[in-house]
């Protein structure tokens, strides 16, 4: 019996040692006995694929595939395209219940990765998640909201698309909310309340 137990212990160890404790650090390759589903066999968007003769592992609708969304007279309304160009407007009504509903889907959406405040800095860039955009950079602010609505949509470089998880009301009230944030970050001081700017006068002497 001791014999089993001795063999035993051996085979924990020699597992250990070969399959590494959790946390530990090194650059060589994982050996993995069961590996984590993040590196397991699969087709990611955006990306290539050789299991396809076209190369792209995004894939069109299969023939005869019937949209989950009830169809919509204005195209912009589902696609933030006119024509053969990005659109600008927000298609809804933008109130203070719209922006509301904005916030909380941007919250939980959005601000893993970009904050609460849109500067890019979510949650997930704490482990290594680099290329966040920040919403209050000039180039982001002149997207058109018809482009920023598509993105939400359907994703854009390592950001996956949100159109199967968000209806069309929510993926524009994000949109709408998004341009409060940038607003709100960067608003002239003219532009102000009369109210708002004696309140920044007194703390700002």
């Amino acid at each position: 019996m001791r014999y089993f137990f001795f063999i035993c212990f051996l085979l924990v160890i020699t597992v250990v040692a070969t399959a590494g404790l959790r946390g530990s650090k090194s650059r060589k390759p994982p050996l993995e006995i069961f590996p984590d589903m993040v590196r397991q066999l699969k087709v990611k968007e955006q990306a290539s694929s050789i299991f396809f003769p076209d190369g792209r592992a995004s894939r069109m609708p299969v023939a005869g595939t019937v949209c989950w969304e009830e169809p919509v007279e204005n195209p912009y309304f589902s696609t933030g395209i006119i024509g053969d160009q990005w659109g600008e407007g927000i298609p809804i009504e933008v109130s203070v219940n719209t922006l509301k509903k904005g916030k909380e889907k941007f919250e939980i959406y959005c601000s893993a990765c970009h904050g609460l405040a849109g500067y890019g800095n979510g949650i997930a860039t704490h482990f290594n998640l680099l290329g966040v955009p920040n919403y209050h950079q000039d180039y982001i602010r002149q997207i058109p909201d018809g482009q920023l609505f598509y993105i939400i949509s359907y994703g854009q470089g390592m950001m996956l698309g949100y159109g199967s998880s968000l209806s069309l009301e929510e993926r524009w009230a994000i949109v709408a909310y998004i341009r409060a944030l940038q607003r709100s970050q960067n608003v002239l001081f003219d532009a102000l309340p009369d109210e708002k700017k004696r309140l920044f006068k007194e703390a700002n002497p």
